[in-house]
């Protein structure tokens, strides 16, 4: 990524560690590269150094606890990255709220009844358990932004167990970066009035410092039932670079992603 700011700069002087040299999209603006601005005070924080993927859509939409890049044409986020702390992991019996539509998207979040008799869930991608921290946090992942068509044995089986384990791995490395997103280019099936495409594939990307280094383990899942092992899954995060056109760590090179995580 070329002319990022002064203070990225500084950053990434601090990474030790570099990405393989990979096709990716570099038509982006310097300003979509920015530090998250959640509550962090750790000076080893992930968010020391700018982790966002680029955006092929220059629509990035912040909230308190995760970022966002939201494609209108598939009308739901190419990717949803944000920090999740042991200290995160908690268990609230906080109310659930209604699915609403996000006031931060310019071009307009799809409307939640597009999912309505539509046969697929409403599948988070910032998961509500993972925000259980904060009753703010919890809600604001019911923005209809940080939601994709999926099957309901998907949702409840194969990608309910990725998510429990990358809650696992926050409490093993204490403070670890997440990425998700739905593949929806190649949808041929859509729902509801505003044609919100459905993904035939989702990923999952998991980011964390080792030492003085960062490992990551990467995940492309086909939307559909699944009883195999999460770890047949497990992908090179340049193979889902390829089918996206995003650099998910512009400012890391050399990272490989592996199942030794």
């Amino acid at each position: 990524m070329k002319g990022c700011l002064s203070l990225l700069l500084l950053s990434f002087a601090l990474v030790s560690c570099k990405k393989e040299n990979v096709e990716i999209n570099e038509n982006v603006s310097k300003e979509e590269i920015v530090p998250f601005k959640g509550n962090t005070s750790s000076k080893d924080s992930l968010y020391s150094v700018a982790y966002l993927p680029t955006s092929t859509t220059k629509q990035i939409v912040k909230h308190q606890y995760y970022t966002l890049s939201y494609n209108e044409k598939f009308e739901q986020a190419e990717w949803v990255a944000y920090e999740l702390k042991k200290e995160y992991l908690k268990n609230n019996d906080f109310k659930r709220p209604y699915f609403i539509e996000d006031p931060k998207v310019t071009t307009g979040s799809a409307d939640w009844r597009n999912y309505k008799n539509s046969g697929y869930d409403k599948g988070h991608l910032c998961p509500a358990g993972d925000m259980e921290f904060s009753k703010d946090a919890y809600n604001d992942t019911f923005y209809t932004s940080n939601i994709s068509p999926q099957k309901k044995e998907f949702n409840s089986g194969i990608w309910n167990r990725i998510e429990q384990k990358t809650r696992y791995w926050a409490g093993k490395y204490n403070d670890i970066y997440v990425v998700t997103g739905g593949i929806a280019k190649d949808s041929d099936k859509k729902i509801g009035t505003e044609k919100v495409a459905v993904p035939k594939y989702f990923y999952k990307i998991v980011l964390a410092k080792s030492g003085k280094e960062h490992k990551a383990i990467a995940f492309l899942v086909p939307n559909e039932k699944s009883d195999k092992s999460i770890y047949d899954f497990v992908v090179p995060i340049e193979t889902l670079e390829k089918m996206t056109g995003i650099d998910f760590f512009p400012n890391l090179k050399n990272l490989k992603s592996s199942k030794d995580f």
